[in-house]
């Protein structure tokens, strides 16, 4: 009987046997590796899908900012989850704006304030504002929605809180003004056709007393002060009512600090953890 053994190497450096016993031929099966071979393609499998996932977030949150200025801050030290909406431009109404006006739309920011009042992950919310004001009506919901929420919330003024962005700058629990930012104060006023009857008068009167009721409501001044202010002639050319540059507003007890973003995050992470305390 005759017995040839011979060993030879395959291309993955691996051993194979061929035996031959009376003209017959066996093949060795090659060492299993397919174990070790498993784990890691699983432990790559995971990595890339981590890797999916943050890219993903990313993207999403990207989308976020150019369609809506919003976004989620959760990268800070204390791991505090919060939302941050900017109120830019000019608050768009029931009609849309030209393409070329920067706008704050009232129906991406309700559902989201929504949103931030039912998550149990969200703690704060940061309001930046530059704005030239725009339509009461949306103006006004913006404003309430913000107050009636139960989480934490700041306002920083960067650039100007003009007009109907006075509301929105007083509704959040605590507001900063940079030492530059500018608010405007002013009397109602309509584009279009108007009827000129007192009725007409009367119902720009019932806009100008529910702005400066909730003003008056949600900072330190009275609303006599602020009538008096929106009916000053001396301030502004051409127009009536008064311009206020940062400290200025809060000497008038409409803003409670001049502050950058420093300030704001600061306050905002103390007001959550009171809230946590509590």
């Amino acid at each position: 009987m005759e017995e040839l053994l011979k060993a030879n190497w395959d291309s993955r450096g691996s051993e194979s046997m061929t035996v031959r016993q009376n003209g017959e031929r066996m093949d060795a099966a090659p060492e299993n590796k397919q174990g070790g071979q498993g784990e890691n393609h699983d432990v790559k499998k995971d990595h890339d899908e981590k890797k999916d996932q943050e890219l993903k977030k990313e993207q999403d949150q990207e989308q976020l900012i150019r369609e809506a200025g919003q976004m989620t801050l959760d990268e800070n030290a204390k791991n505090y989850k919060i939302h941050l909406l900017s109120i830019i431009g000019e608050i768009e109404g029931h009609e849309c704006l030209p393409a070329n006006t920067k706008t704050t739309k009232y129906e991406h920011v309700l559902p989201q304030l929504a949103a931030i009042e039912d998550s149990q992950e969200i703690e704060g919310l940061l309001v930046l504002i530059n704005t030239v004001g725009g339509d009461v009506e949306s103006g006004l919901a913006i404003a309430e929605m913000i107050a009636s929420l139960s989480k934490p919330s700041v306002s920083l003024v960067l650039g100007g809180s003009h007009s109907i962005g006075v509301p929105l700058a007083v509704a959040t629990e605590y507001s900063f003004i940079v030492p530059t930012g500018t608010m405007i104060i002013h009397p109602v006023r309509m584009t279009g056709m108007v009827i000129g009857v007192p009725q007409t008068y009367d119902y720009f009167k019932k806009i100008q007393d529910r702005i400066v009721g909730f003003i008056a409501s949600h900072c330190n001044t009275t609303e006599d002060r602020l009538e008096q202010l929106m009916m000053e002639t001396g301030i502004l050319t051409k127009d009536v009512g008064t311009i206020l540059v940062g400290s200025q507003s809060v000497d008038e007890g409409i803003i409670n600090e001049v502050g950058g973003i420093k300030e704001a995050m600061a306050k905002l992470y103390a007001m959550i953890e009171e809230r946590r305390a509590n």
